[in-house]
């Protein structure tokens, strides 16, 4: 799992790589608490590569939207591929996330 973050214009990108499965949501979950801090501006998660999400990587995305809640910042997801889009829409969270293709 890879996560590059970029900075612009009071936007903060993290383009996602790779498998977000539990041992993976455990290293990144440093990355996405550094995210956390961002949470009062507009975070992308972009989802282009990424190629599975596990329970433990939708944890994240849902402790940071929580984080953007309170700080008044928002969450966009994009770029998901048809199989991580199947997870969020079984799971509740496409209702609960910003969608951009």
């Amino acid at each position: 799992m890879n996560i590059d973050i970029a900075k612009d214009n009071g936007v903060v990108t993290a383009r996602l790589e790779g498998r977000l499965d539990t041992a993976a949501s455990m290293e990144v979950a440093p990355i996405f608490e550094s995210l956390n801090q961002e949470a009062d501006k507009t975070v992308v998660l972009d989802c282009k590569a990424l190629s599975y999400i596990s329970s433990s990587g939708l944890r994240l995305f849902l402790g940071l939207r929580k984080a953007s809640t309170v700080k008044g910042g928002k969450v966009i997801v994009s770029g998901m591929s048809d199989d991580i889009r199947q997870v969020f829409m079984m799971t509740g969270f496409l209702n609960l996330f910003q969608i951009e293709d």
